[in-house]
């Protein structure tokens, strides 16, 4: 093999257009593709690389796809999500590093109650590739879970994600609207629920997203949450959690850094405890609020 066709070259190359391209982190990006390629780890990659290993057919097409900023999750088939694989692609939104704070509270309350109770139920409502869902179910053994998804290309993604997950067997998959959850779709359910978590669509319809990987490739119904103000379908979510959550159940729902105070706002009467967490980068992230005793 040539020089010119060698990984290091390769990958040199890769990262030159990448970054060209604006793509945020070229270098990781472009040794992502060639791991996944060549279908070995970060470290493995990187002994091939001292050994002067030939570049992967198939990567020069993979790059350009980068280059026009086709999401990387897509071009690799997934995303890892705290610790579990989840698979991604078109028509699913692509779970966020935020999110995982997120899920890490609901993993947190989830494994306290089933610790005092022996069992823990947990809503996920818009679930999207059901990542928080299968994170709390691997995580918390003896919980139970139900997902909820409107959009049918996503709720694909979901069943083969929870299908392959292991946890299958207590992950119950619900097609429908978060708006109708405290009627019919989750009637079951009603002051049952000990956790509910959500990541629903909160950007507001003056948002869009600079991000040509969100803009231009994450589902719109996963991004806009509806009104002026992006909370239609939050407030759902909240009015949804006050029927499904039994006494001292608690809410956890992601929202915008700039939406603390308004989503705050959504938890009036029947709430305790309301407040706004932030993620890992300082940020306002969440709504938590527990169902009043």
């Amino acid at each position: 093999m040539s020089e010119a066709r060698s990984l290091r070259t390769a990958l040199a190359s890769a990262e030159r257009l990448l970054a060209s391209a604006g793509v945020p982190c070229p270098r990781a990006d472009a040794h992502a593709l060639a791991a996944h390629l060549l279908q070995v780890s970060p470290g493995e990659l990187a002994r091939l690389l001292l050994l002067g290993a030939p570049a992967p057919a198939g990567l020069d097409e993979l790059v350009t796809r980068r280059a026009d900023r086709v999401p990387l999750q897509h071009l690799v088939g997934g995303v890892t999500f705290r610790h579990s694989a989840v698979r991604v692609g078109p028509g699913v939104f692509v779970p966020r590093p935020e999110t995982e704070t997120v899920a890490g509270h609901a993993v947190d309350e989830a494994a306290r109650v089933a610790a005092d109770q022996g069992t823990v139920l947990v809503a996920d409502l818009c679930t999207g590739s059901a990542a928080i869902a299968i994170a709390v179910a691997q995580e918390v053994p003896a919980s139970r879970l139900v997902a909820v998804e409107l959009d049918p290309a996503a709720f694909a993604w979901a069943e083969q994600n929870v299908a392959a997950s292991g946890a299958g067997d207590r992950i119950i998959l619900r097609r429908g609207d978060v708006t109708r959850c405290d009627r019919t779709l989750l009637a079951e359910f009603a002051g049952e629920v000990d956790v509910v978590v959500a990541n629903p669509p909160y950007i507001p319809p003056d948002g869009v997203p600079h991000e040509p990987e969100v803009r231009d490739h994450d589902p719109a119904l996963a991004l806009y949450g509806g009104g002026d103000d992006g909370l239609e379908v939050p407030r759902a979510v909240v009015a949804a959690s006050a029927v499904l959550l039994r006494p001292g159940g608690l809410l956890v729902m992601e929202h915008g850094d700039a939406q603390g105070a308004p989503t705050r706002a959504l938890a009036g009467a029947g709430w305790d405890g309301v407040r706004t967490a932030r993620d890992l980068t300082g940020r306002d992230r969440m709504l938590l609020a527990r169902r009043a005793r």
